[in-house]
């Protein structure tokens, strides 16, 4: 036998069940608590300064400020304003109901007449309750701007009973009172408290003030127009920001209001080759209220390492204001920051190519990661991207090409850009091919390994080469060499013996027709081999290529009179030793001699001298 229960209802949720999850989980960090209360405080102050625009308070707005005061021998923090204040009637309906938001029925009420600039900090309505994280129980001292209203007391122990009675306030504005616990008595602590609230509200908009000072910049420059600022403001604001910093290389202000409203300034740091520079430099604010400074959803990954400020209403947080959601507000602000970024370096490179030059090096990484990282940023940065050769001298990507193209080409008629990635230890390789008429640029950049491969995987008919990565037949189609001295026995002679030489188990033989000009052996790793190594480096991984071992080519030049020594040679000892001996001065260019085998090769050198 069966029988079917069906039944429908309502899930009852009670006050004293969810209070205590609220207390205990609605922040992860306790010192919000101040951030919350201060915000509030300033969402009445700036109530009061509406109505009145509105002609709705015709009182005395007085100096709008909020005040934080600690007792530490009542063990107490107090914070005042003297903004639109509450009637008992609004204690109840604003703290007594959970989540009911006085911000949000004030916007409501007036949405005709506030602009997107003019809006309430306040939003969930749960701000206030993080007092009670700290709180043992928490007072409420307040006086509606309303004529004739009476003040009201307002008191809870952090359960859901609450006593009001009658106050005396004499103007309006609220008290909010904190007897702080025994567990947080951490915050009655002066110095703590002024950082926690330099933090959250050096920017607020009303003058805050604790220990007979404000704390504030109740005006910074992101809330103004860029026509009012001059250079020294945005320099000015920097230093505010960043006390210990060199002076930036240059700004971005950010002002837009559809189809989201964003404001604030980025800077763009002097960088140079550090890859690992602080990336939590950018720090998020709604409205003043200072947010977090982790914004990698927001700012595209490449852009982490500016500088400056970031204000948005429409950035969607979490019930706590402390950490960010997934929202297509935030993919739409990602992608205008990145335009306006590439917008900037292109208006400055096509009107000061020059300044623009000299900055480079300090603006390179930026570039070359954003290139590597973003394909709409690539198809801006492409034009204004620079590549640098060993003189000094800078290139576009198609200036270079056009520069080289009737000189470096390979066999299948692709340029070849010639690059080395450490100058000194490759300076005979340089030396050589700079000889021959060729451009070599530098990349000697953190980044440049992965650079390297996006611009040959984005350009066409290009590649490129480092300078070592072969003999230059083989990297570029110029018919550069002689034709052999040596016979085909010789050379096959030539070849066998430098493979059966102990030391040549680091990779292959070949036996080419080089200018005589050139070393008796070039030892060389393939480009692609060390790409990978170098990626795999970058990264911190070994992975597949890391953990290779180096497979070299080893070139012997058959037109070198060394050549023609060593087959010459009736001693096989001296034959191994000219071997060995040419070998090594290989590895020396290479800079692949140290320890025992360098001590070898000088002993053997001053022998043979």
């Amino acid at each position: 036998m069966s029988s079917t229960i069906q039944e429908k209802g309502q899930i009852s949720i009670h006050t004293e069940n969810i209070f205590p999850i609220i207390k205990k989980f609605l922040y992860s960090d306790h010192e919000i608590f101040l951030r919350e209360l201060v915000s509030n405080a300033v969402d009445a102050s700036q109530k009061l300064k509406k109505l009145a625009g509105f002609g709705e308070f015709n009182g005395e707005l007085g100096d709008l400020k909020v005040t934080v005061t600690l007792d530490e021998e009542a063990k107490t923090i107090t914070v005042s304003d003297n903004g639109i204040g509450m009637t008992a009637e609004e204690i109840k309906k604003y703290i007594n109901q959970i989540a009911f938001s006085g911000a949000s029925e004030f916007l409501e009420k007036y949405k005709d007449k506030l602009d997107e600039k003019g809006a309430i900090i306040g939003h969930f309505g749960l701000g206030f309750y993080s007092a009670f994280m700290v709180a043992d129980h928490v007072e409420i001292i307040t006086k509606s701007y309303r004529e004739g209203a009476e003040a009201a007391r307002w008191i809870c122990d952090g359960s859901t009973e609450f006593e009001i009675t009658e106050a005396e306030r004499a103007e309006h504005g609220t008290d909010i009172i904190l007897h702080m616990a025994a567990d947080s008595e951490e915050f009655l602590d002066k110095n703590r408290l002024q950082t926690i609230l330099e933090k959250y509200g050096r920017f607020l908009p009303i003058p805050i003030e604790f220990d007979g000072n404000v704390i504030n910049n109740t005006t910074p420059i992101w809330t103004k127009s860029p026509s009012e600022l001059t250079d020294e403001d945005y320099q000015k604001f920097y230093k505010e920001l960043y006390p210990m910093s060199e002076e930036p290389l240059f700004w971005i202000h950010l002002n837009v209001d559809y189809p989201f409203n964003l404001t604030g300034v980025l800077y763009f740091p002097r960088v140079k080759n550090d890859f690992q520079i602080r990336r939590e430099k950018i720090q998020l604010y709604s409205r003043q209220v200072f947010i977090t400074d982790e914004v990698k959803d927001i700012v595209p990954d490449f852009l982490m390492m500016l500088h400056g400020v970031i204000d948005s209403p429409d950035i969607p947080l979490n019930v706590s204001r402390s950490f960010l959601q997934a929202d297509s507000n935030v993919k739409k602000i990602n992608g205008y920051i990145t335009r306006k970024v590439a917008d900037k370096l292109s208006e400055l490179f096509r009107n000061d190519r020059a300044g623009f030059e000299q900055k480079f090096d300090d603006i390179g990484l930026f570039v070359k990661y954003g290139i590597i990282s973003d394909e709409k940023f690539y198809e801006k940065a492409k034009d204004f991207c620079l590549v640098k050769n060993v003189d000094g001298k800078y290139f576009t990507f198609e200036e270079f090409s056009a520069a080289v193209k009737d000189n470096q080409t390979d066999k299948s008629g692709s340029v070849v850009w010639l690059y080395t990635n450490d100058l000194q230890k490759q300076h005979g390789f340089v030396e050589s091919a700079r000889k021959r008429g060729y451009e070599v640029l530098l990349f000697d950049t953190v980044i440049d390994s992965h650079f390297i491969n996006q611009l040959e995987y984005k350009l066409e008919k290009t590649s490129l080469k480092r300078v070592d990565a072969d003999t230059f037949d083989k990297l570029i189609d110029k018919g550069l060499n002689n034709e052999s001295v040596l016979s085909e026995e010789d050379s096959a002679r030539l070849k066998t013996l430098f493979e059966e030489s102990q030391d040549i188990k680091i990779g292959t033989v070949t036996v080419e027709a080089m200018p005589t000009d050139e070393l008796p052996v070039i030892i060389t790793l393939p480009e692609f081999f060390r790409r990978m190594k170098d990626m795999s480096a970058l990264s911190g991984e070994r992975g597949m290529f890391g953990a290779m071992p180096d497979s070299y080519n080893i070139a012997v030049n058959a037109n070198h009179p060394l050549a023609d020594r060593i087959l010459k040679a009736t001693d096989p000892e001296e034959q191994k030793v000219l071997v060995k001996q040419s070998l090594d001065l290989a590895k020396l260019a290479q800079g692949m001699l140290s320890g025992s085998d360098l001590t070898a090769f000088i002993r053997r050198t001053v022998e043979t001298l």
